[in-house]
């Protein structure tokens, strides 16, 4: 198979990926201006995403009571001090507003006699959220002059002189090139899960709590762009339901279920209270012999039995399922935890790119929004929704100022499509009966996993290891370029795993630069075991012909206008 058909597509506005920052995105454009607007979605923006399956609270939510500046206190105090409080600011002031617009939208969110919303701890509230992203999509599919492009996969963006001229990328249902030349472009590609050995093996593999099918693209673009990114050695670990990996919150908030060893002991007060403490703690008391590890939901009421079922069902219905098969309810049996692989997403911790306050990375007209933008943990899904608002109003506000009527260079544009698409027809022609794209990253997996902190090796890692990993994740990279692909579908795969791969030595060389252990279990650092003043700070990367420099950069403070100076 070879590509056949050409298409070049011009836009004001690119947004990649179709999740919850980019539909969020699209909506406010047409709300604030009549710019044109093109989605390019990798599945189908009806259920892509981490929204995909549905979600069970609103875990951003100034409730009543609260402010703005206590959501940035909550994120600062569980990021141990990296992050950037001006982008923790002015996303925690948009929390509520977006949340409305859902409830407009349809949502369902649960009230109590009085209208209130129904409150799940101090930042929480409770909905039916199974069809969140459907209505999201619905919405953004009736809006005038924006054109959802399903199943398209960007692979480059293109660039000149520091600037956003549009993307390249290949149809996955049919052997079409794509050149979408725009005005300004917002990623909102998510983070990136896959990078390690998971939970489960073999045919399970994909039960993991991350979307499998976030890749790091829009990292690796960034990345391989010249872009700059910041605190990917801030993983993000998960604590979650054993076996099903399902979300740990929803059963530790709404019934206040404690963690608790083998031997019934509550331990989480023992190593402490944030994210990452919480796994680090799980971790310990199994490699000190006293695993395995659970909620303590032994002796909840049937109310209660009935509530984390249903509560699961819009969320992780293999744990409702569990328990029915089992016929054990949560109140006869407590809940094992494990902690998963490690991630990388923004929308947890604070990975990705480097934004200024309005969410414009270092490259001029890009914007990025979402799990794919750094320094601003703790967002969730309505943090998203702002960061997108957020990047689409200053997309409006500057293309009014700049009034550019020629989008792109013709010429440097139409070079890098025809390179790109021989790019793609090399791989399309190519057999490789030596190894595959799903041996490859196995590979990859177990290079992450033994050498730079994965399960197997308790998330911990040292100097030495490290540089190890980047010999091998190295040489994969090499490998990787001899594979082949029989159809467009298995080209996507190709393309997944060079994201990777990118990512894990972005990953890789953060590791190393931070030379302390800031936060227990995601970056456990053995050659520098103790937490430092000298490290706060914020780990930054780009890439500099061919090779990622490391910088350094100061606090930013949430009084703040961050502007890019270099």
């Amino acid at each position: 198979m070879q590509i056949e058909e050409r298409k070049v597509l011009s836009t004001d506005v690119l947004i990649i990926g179709g999740g919850t920052a980019g539909c969020y995105a699209a909506l406010t454009i047409r709300e604030e201006s009549d710019l044109s607007v093109i989605i390019a979605e990798k599945a189908n923006i009806k259920r892509s995403g981490c929204l995909a399956a549905g979600v069970n609270a609103i875990n951003a939510y100034i409730v009543k009571g609260r402010k703005p500046e206590d959501y940035v206190d909550y994120a600062k105090k569980d990021a141990d001090n990296i992050v950037r409080e001006d982008l923790l600011m002015t996303m925690s002031e948009g929390l509520n507003r977006v949340t409305k617009k859902m409830e407009n939208l349809g949502l369902v969110i649960l009230k109590d006699e009085n209208g209130e919303y129904v409150a799940r701890g101090n930042r929480n509230i409770k909905i039916n959220g199974e069809n969140m992203k459907p209505l999201l999509a619905k919405a953004v599919e009736a809006l005038p002059d924006v054109t959802v492009l399903n199943h398209l996969n960007i692979t480059d963006y293109i660039v000149e002189e520091g600037q956003i001229l549009g993307a390249v990328g290949f149809s996955i249902e049919d052997n079409t090139a794509y050149e979408i030349r725009a005005k300004k472009v917002l990623c909102a590609t998510g983070g990136a899960a896959g990078l390690y050995r998971p939970n489960n093996p073999g045919f399970s593999r994909h039960k993991m709590w991350y979307p499998p099918f976030n890749t790091g693209a829009g990292f690796a673009m960034g990345i391989q762009s010249g872009a700059e990114m910041t605190t990917f050695e801030m993983r993000f670990i998960a604590l979650r339901c054993k076996d099903t990996i399902a979300p740990t919150g929803t059963i530790a908030q709404g019934v206040g279920a404690k963690q608790v060893n083998a031997k019934g002991e509550v331990y989480e007060d023992k190593y402490g209270l944030t994210t990452s403490e919480r796994v680090y703690g799980t971790v310990m008391e199994n490699l000190e012999g006293r695993g395995p590890c659970y909620l303590r939901t032994e002796g909840i009421s049937k109310e209660q039995d009935e509530s984390l079922k249903k509560a699961y069902l819009n969320m992780a219905p293999s744990q409702t399922l569990k328990w029915l098969e089992a016929k054990k309810d949560p109140s006869k049996q407590n809940v094992e935890i494990e902690g998963t692989e490690p991630y990388i997403v923004g929308g947890h911790t604070a990975s990705g790119y480097w934004v200024d306050t309005n969410r414009q990375t270092t490259i001029q007209g890009l914007y990025a929004a979402g799990d794919v933008a750094g320094g601003c943990p703790q967002k969730y899904v309505t943090g998203a929704m702002v960061e997108g608002e957020i990047a689409a109003k200053h997309i409006v506000a500057t293309l009014k100022e700049e009034q550019r009527n020629d989008p792109c260079d013709q010429q440097k544009a139409d070079c890098l499509f025809e390179e790109k698409i021989e790019q793609y027809n090399a791989y399309l022609a190519r057999q490789n009966d030596l190894f595959d794209v799903e041996s490859l990253e196995e590979a990859m997996q177990k290079v992450m996993d033994q050498y730079a902190g994965g399960i197997s090796t308790h998330y911990q890692f040292n100097e030495k290891q490290l540089t190890l990993a980047k010999e091998k994740i190295d040489h994969l990279i090499e490998l990787s370029q001899d594979i082949g692909a029989k159809d467009m579908h298995e080209l996507m795969f190709v393309y997944e795993l060079k994201e990777r791969l990118t990512v894990c030595l972005s990953v890789i060389a953060h590791l190393k630069a931070r030379k302390e252990t800031r936060w227990h279990s995601f970056a456990e650092n053995l050659d520098y075991p103790q937490k430092s003043d000298a490290w706060l700070k914020y780990v930054n990367s780009r890439m500099e012909d061919g090779k990622l420099k490391i910088i350094f950069r100061d606090l930013v403070g949430r009084e703040e206008e961050y502007e890019h100076s270099n």
